[in-house]
């Protein structure tokens, strides 16, 4: 395989996406579609890292509660993803599609059942960086198939 040299506005880093999800004020579930996620160590246990630009319910939402879920995408919920990537939360609750969703087992946040890995979370920091926000999230705790 031949390959040319790119411009750095090209770079990228091949990561998987997550559906981030939290509950809106009145409630109702909001998951919201977010490639940049990592793992970082804090010397006391593994936090998630995620980063958000832009105006985002998401972003208010763990502003007011500090949690969420990282429901991992897998290519039999494409459809879903992409319904949720084209909604926006601002515009109201995203229920134009059918989807199955639970509470989580160790915190007050709204989980996908099609989704094999999902992480809950308790924000303990952050740092902004112009309209981004990254986000350290202790994880409480991980479900992942019984198979596995």
């Amino acid at each position: 395989m031949a390959r040319v040299n790119s411009q750095k506005e090209y770079s990228l880093c091949v990561q998987p996406t997550f559906l981030i999800g939290t509950y809106n004020r009145d409630g109702t579930p909001n998951f919201c579609p977010i490639m940049w996620i990592s793992v970082t160590y804090d010397g006391k246990g593994y936090l998630l890292v995620i980063s958000m630009s832009g105006a985002k319910c998401t972003k208010d939402n763990i502003k007011r509660t500090a949690l969420l879920s990282a429901n991992l995408v897998s290519t039999d919920m494409l459809e879903l993803l992409d319904y949720f990537g084209s909604c926006s939360g601002k515009d109201g609750t995203k229920s134009c599609m059918e989807y199955a969703w639970q509470e989580g087992n160790a915190l007050p946040v709204p989980t996908l059942d099609q989704s094999r890995w999902v992480y809950e979370c308790r924000v303990i920091s952050q740092v902004q960086n112009g309209d981004t926000i990254t986000y350290f999230g202790k994880m409480e705790n991980v479900q992942i198939p019984e198979d596995m």
